[in-house]
């Protein structure tokens, strides 16, 4: 499996992303990065990361935004299931092994909950709106009723196939808000299974590059165009079935 990074390589945020890799070390089951540079110079990528053979460093020569920088590193990816991530955040040990052990022939993908790492070191449990357990392809956008409500299900905690993950269109192009169309395109085309346990483990701290000062400027119309492709792809397959 193949986790995709993008980063910007942020001076104050290094560390994070030596953590980040860190808990990928400690995974149970074999695995790759693509860490796709955001603009960044690539003498800058932290030694410990540079040198590990199984991390795949994407340099662009411009920066063009998560969502693309995601994309472009997704073309990458060479094995069969993927997992998007953050440089500021971590993996449990387990999350990685844990759900590649659910899969069946017939899922698509697998997730989990997460937990919020606050500033004192302490987490706080994330449970999503979607109940645990097996869902159908299109369920879990039915758990977004409004764009303004709580997201249906953690992005980052879906461990999905290469293909379908390709055949949502990855992580559309939105400027902000854009592992919102991730999680409900590939949600969409294929059944899966939420774990009620935590995957991933979210930091929460000052320099979170999706809380700047004009993060509410277009929050809502992101979530407006997230929620209309979510329901739209489920709104098509059900009248195909009808």
């Amino acid at each position: 499996m193949t986790v995709v990074i993008a980063t910007q390589l942020r001076p104050e945020r290094l560390s994070y992303l030596e953590e980040m890799h860190a808990s990928l070390t400690r995974q149970t089951v074999p695995w790759e990065a693509v860490l796709v540079l955001d603009g960044a110079d690539p003498e800058h990528v932290p030694a410990p990361i540079a040198a590990d053979p199984r991390v795949r460093v994407l340099a662009l020569p411009r920066p063009v935004g998560a969502a693309c920088a995601r994309n472009l590193g997704l073309t990458e990816v060479r094995t069969e299931f993927v997992n998007w991530a953050d440089d500021d955040d971590v993996f449990p040990d387990w999350s990685l092994g844990v759900r590649l052990e659910t899969f069946s022939d017939r899922l698509g993908w697998v997730a989990g909950w997460s937990e919020d790492w606050l500033p004192d070191g302490s987490t706080r449990l994330w449970e999503c709106p979607v109940p645990p357990g097996h869902h159908e392809a299109g369920d879990v956008v039915t758990y977004w009723p409004r764009p303004q409500d709580t997201i249906p299900i953690g992005p980052t905690t879906i461990l999905a196939r290469t293909r379908l993950v390709r055949a949502a269109g990855g992580m559309g192009g939105l400027v902000q808000g854009e592992d919102y169309m991730a999680a409900v395109g590939v949600t969409a085309l294929a059944p899966g299974v939420l774990l009620p346990l935590p995957v991933y483990r979210y930091r929460k701290h000052a320099g979170q590059m999706t809380r700047g000062t004009t993060y509410d400027d277009l929050e809502l119309a992101a979530r407006r165009h997230a929620h209309a492709f979510g329901h739209g792809l489920r709104n098509t397959f059900v009248a195909r079935a009808a």
